[in-house]
């Protein structure tokens, strides 16, 4: 049994190699914030996971992947409580994102080491752990075991091939993962939390590829014809970036007397999950286009770009002015991806004062910056926000590692400096 279940991951995971050997591969950690040529956006096949129950050890062990975010793409038994992992991307080339998510129990209580193996690729998040799926916690690093370390001082090159964690499991699920799980569902129970307030509206502004709603939440209490726009999750497993968005989100819609004045002046508009089939699928970056969508703001030849496209051009025809625009993001570390004034000229200071006025009250934190001075072709979402609707915008971007209680803070403080500077 163990050697015929060898055969078929081996066999899969040949087929997924070859397949792809003769894409370039792209460069790793760019986040497509600089000039880069037009690359197409036409959809390209996905390879679409399994999911199941996986038996091991005579069936007194197992692992799943069918949830919301899940990712598994095979598994061995190697005895003596030891079990490798292997996760594979959905296409490529590909952004070196290898997300996981598994669900693993026993019916014999029991300590297991789990090794992560990669496609193409290597050990990029820091495992979570989590009990319910819901509330997770960092694995305390006398359990994680690196293998391989990189060589790098930064970023990929610095990270290791292989990741050994090792664990006490029992008949409860415990869910391992790369990132914490913010799946369509649970995006959508905040969302309609939030919708209970008499100032918020929530609609769809379209479908995903696989047919999932594209929704929107609308901020404000007036008949103002002045607005911002903030998106999140192009990619999936950029978490970091959504908590700090649902902050931000949370802080505006706050019962402060500036919350209060700036949605009298403004309403706020927000797309919290661009990629819905994306997440849910448990992709590495793609949507299930197979395409990164933060390319395809020129082409628009996937839905969930269009969908934002299309409602952003109706709000212009109905005569809203749009007075900055945000993308947030994850990457290795904090990072601001601005358009440099060189370009925006005075429009575009408010970005910069917005990014310095954060800076002075989070001084705790290295402030990073790179502005771009190229915007076309729009391609990226910023680029987009600047060239076509003449928003000054910026990517935001948050650490995949940045501790969780700060980026709670720095979405907060990025809302209140924000308001002050437009209610200006």
């Amino acid at each position: 049994m163990k050697l015929a279940l060898r055969l078929i991951l081996l066999i899969t995971f040949l087929l997924t190699y070859y397949s792809c050997k003769n894409t370039k591969k792209t460069v790793a950690g760019y986040q497509g914030q600089g000039p880069s040529p037009i690359v197409s956006t036409k959809s390209k096949p996905v390879q679409k996971q399994w999911k199941g129950v996986w038996a091991l050890t005579d069936s007194t062990t197992f692992f799943s992947n069918d949830f919301e975010g899940g990712r598994l793409n095979g598994i061995v038994d190697d005895g003596n409580n030891h079990y490798t992992i292997l996760i594979t991307a959905e296409n490529t080339p590909i952004n070196v994102s290898p997300w996981y998510a598994f669900k693993a129990w026993t019916t014999s209580p029991r300590r297991v080491t789990i090794k992560l193996t990669y496609q193409d690729s290597r050990s990029r998040y820091y495992p979570k752990i989590s009990s319910d799926g819901l509330h997770f916690k960092v694995l305390d690093s006398l359990n994680y075991k690196p293998i391989n370390l990189g060589e790098g001082e930064f970023g990929i090159n610095a990270a290791p091939e292989f990741a050994e964690i090792t664990l006490a499991i029992d008949e409860n699920p415990t869910w391992i993962t790369a990132q914490e799980l913010y799946g369509s569902t649970r995006v959508k129970q905040w969302i309609d939390s939030l919708s209970t307030l008499q100032f918020i509206k929530n609609y769809e502004i379209g479908k995903s590829k696989e047919g999932r709603p594209l929704h929107l939440l609308e901020i404000g209490n007036s008949d103002t014809k002045k607005g911002i726009m903030i998106i999140s999750r192009q990619h999936p497993p950029e978490v970091t970036g959504f908590l700090a968005m649902k902050s931000f989100i949370e802080t505006v819609c706050g019962t402060t007397k500036e919350a209060i004045a700036f949605r009298e002046k403004y309403k706020v508009f927000v797309s919290p999950l661009m990629n819905p089939d994306g997440v849910d699928n448990g992709h590495w970056r793609h949507n299930m286009g197979g395409i990164d969508l933060n390319r395809d703001w020129e082409e628009f030849n996937q839905p969930e770009t269009s969908g934002v496209r299309d409602f952003l051009t109706t709000k212009n025809k109905e005569g809203f002015e749009f007075d900055f625009g945000i993308d947030f993001h994850s990457t290795w570390d904090d990072i601001y991806y601005p358009i440099d004034t060189v370009v925006t000229k005075e429009k575009g200071k408010i970005v910069f004062d917005w990014i310095e006025n954060i800076s002075q009250r989070l001084a705790s934190k290295k402030t990073n910056i790179s502005a771009s001075t190229k915007i076309d072709p729009t391609m990226v979402s910023r680029n987009y926000f600047y060239v076509n609707h003449d928003m000054p915008a910026i990517v935001f971007e948050l650490g995949d590692n940045t501790p969780r209680p700060f980026l709670k803070l720095k979405g907060r403080v990025a809302a209140e400096e924000l308001m002050k500077l437009l209610m200006e």
